[in-house]
């Protein structure tokens, strides 16, 4: 593992890998994650149950605690590698929960009631939706209506284009990717390369064989609608408020409140 060095564990030092490679694809990744943070702040209050969807190694947990340290957070994720480093850091802390499910099959719910039964005060993810595909998602704006209480947040970090305004989408998505390759002039692993590193470690390796064979060498293809869609989705889910809460560039937090 190049990317980080130094006295830490062995779970943080994943971490840290998580970390800097996610930053290369997405230079804007600390903004986006604050925002959501931000978002739970205002919205939830100091001592909030929330819910972390698509919760990878606990990216979002970690920072909610920092600023939250009252805040408990139940994770969901189906990634076996990732959950694994999960387990191993922020799954030692008595307010965090990790709960294996997937959030493609309806039934998701059901795993997750059996283990952490809602109503929850905030929902939060980032970078993780767009694997789902339309009517899936729309699916699973409606089931997180029924696991909130009234009053409380969804918040999704994704990449969102703003759909009325597609010449300057895709001259964002230029500069993007102008930003992107020089992150990447570093060395820092790409997504692929972070995850034959990931293989190379024995400890990791079983989980990532296991991760292979589950998504069949790779995830589905990306379902990426405009801003203007999840907005709408959450509305016709039942959320009382929907709509942009932030937006740097090309990605973009959509919220909602029941």
């Amino acid at each position: 593992m190049s990317t980080v060095t130094g006295d830490l564990s062995w779970g943080e030092r994943w971490q840290r890998s998580w970390d800097h490679q996610q930053e290369g694809y997405m230079p804007d990744r600390e903004l986006r994650l604050g925002a959501l943070v931000d978002l739970v702040e205002a919205v939830s209050g100091p001592a909030p149950r929330v819910l972390d969807l698509a919760c990878g190694t606990g990216s979002i947990t970690r920072r909610l605690l920092d600023r939250l340290p009252q805040a408990r957070v139940v994770g969901v994720d189906i990634d076996p590698a990732l959950l694994v480093i999960a387990e191993a850091t922020v799954g030692a802390d008595e307010r965090v929960r990790i709960v294996r499910a997937d959030l493609r099959a309806p039934t998701w719910v059901e795993v997750l009631g059996a283990a952490e039964p809602g109503p929850f005060d905030a929902v939060v993810t980032a970078t993780a939706l767009h694997w789902l595909p339309e009517a899936a998602l729309r699916r699973l704006y409606r089931d997180l209506h029924g696991l909130v209480r009234p009053g409380a947040l969804v918040a999704n970090a994704d990449d969102m284009t703003t759909g009325g305004l597609p010449r300057v989408a895709e001259a964002l998505a230029a500069l993007e990717d102008r930003r992107r390759a020089a992150t990447y002039a570093d060395g820092r692993p790409t997504w692929d390369g972070w995850w034959d590193i990931v293989a190379d470690d024995p400890a990791l390796a079983p989980a990532v064989d296991e991760r292979r064979h589950y998504f069949r060498g790779n995830h589905a293809p990306s379902f990426v609608p405009p801003a203007e869609w999840h907005v709408a989705a959450l509305a016709a889910a039942g959320f009382v408020e929907s709509g942009v809460a932030w937006r740097a560039g090309t990605g973009a937090v959509v919220a909602a409140v029941r």
